[in-house]
């Protein structure tokens, strides 16, 4: 599998990732073995870059995925996580579903961009993950919390990135305009963007993708099916982590018709689509299985006809001038 290098950090990534919170119970359970087969499996198929973060189940994603790498050198992955949400032990009880994992609720979320908290946080997520180092750590979802972010959690990573203690820093967002932000005003080697350069949303493509083409800043793109509606178009089907509205689902099938005409699955032209932009270095897939991955990997293995994509401009399926 190719593999790019994020911005001028020299930190390589496959260009297809590992999506870490599906094995973090994302909506539904998965068990210990089936969340090491999925890591193992991602590795058996080229995958050299693994995502994960404390929110995603508590720590559970991460304690599984340090725990099925370690049977990998460590030389020969790219690891990033998460700073942003510290994990407090909680006496609360009950499960953590209104956050959207199937985990138990033994601790608590605390937003914290302060320095302190970036470097707590990152020392906890080190102690589960069992390892020394990770490569990438992103500030995650600081929608909210813009001031803190910029004035104490960015400077903190640049500092842990001077003192080599990360290779590359970033931020991690389900929106375009905060991101491109860090693109301009910081000086960060990547940014994750879920949902916001896909099939069916290209609001990236306004000003965060110019951006991170003009400043050298590498662009992770998560959310490439929109939760659901891109892999399987259905009525049942999800589109940002809800019911998928009406107008979208049936141009999510009218795309899979298309797809089809030319010979491909809708879920390849959805994973070609976001890597095809020049400042996208990977594309991250969740997994709860070996077999969703190594479907995924061979999706995205899948050659995509140019015809295709002519044809989904002609329609008025696709406005954006890539693919060409």
């Amino acid at each position: 599998m190719n593999t790019h290098t994020l911005g001028s950090s020299g930190v390589p990534v496959s260009e297809l990732a590992f999506g870490g919170a599906v094995i973090g119970n994302l909506f539904a359970e998965v068990t210990d073995e089936q969340a090491h087969e999925a890591v193992t499996a991602a590795w058996q198929s080229g995958i050299r870059y693994f995502d994960t973060a404390p929110h995603y189940g508590l720590g559970l994603s991460e304690r599984r995925l340090g725990e099925a790498l370690s049977a990998f050198p460590r030389s020969q992955f790219t690891l990033s996580t998460k700073v942003g949400r510290r994990l407090e032990p909680s006496t609360a009880g009950g499960d953590d579903l209104a956050n959207g994992f199937a985990v138990p609720a033994t601790h608590r979320r605390v937003w914290d961009f302060s320095a302190d908290g970036v470097r707590r946080t990152l020392e906890a997520s080190l102690e589960r993950l069992g390892l020394d180092r990770v490569d990438v750590v992103y500030l995650h979802d600081p929608d909210d919390h813009a001031e803190e972010a910029f004035r104490e959690g960015y400077p903190a990573l640049e500092k842990l990135r001077s003192e080599g203690v990360v290779g590359a820093i970033g931020a991690g967002m389900n929106q375009a305009g905060m991101l491109t932000r860090f693109v301009r005003e910081t000086d960060v080697d990547v940014v994750l963007c879920a949902g916001r350069y896909t099939l069916l949303d290209q609001s990236a493509l306004t000003e965060l993708l110019p951006a991170a083409v003009e400043r050298d800043v590498s662009v992770v793109i998560g959310g490439a099916f929109n939760s659901g509606l891109l892999a399987d178009p259905s009525p049942e089907a999800t589109y940002n982590y809800a019911q998928a509205p009406g107008d979208l689902l049936d141009r999510a099938l009218r795309m899979r018709e298309a797809a089809e005409r030319h010979g491909i699955g809708l879920r390849a032209a959805a994973l070609a689509f976001c890597a095809a932009h020049p400042a996208v270095a990977s594309v991250l897939v969740g997994a709860r299985s070996a077999a969703e991955v190594r479907d995924a990997a061979a999706q995205f293995a899948t050659p995509v006809p140019p015809a295709l994509w002519q044809e989904l401009r002609e329609t008025g399926l696709l406005t954006a001038e890539e693919p060409s």
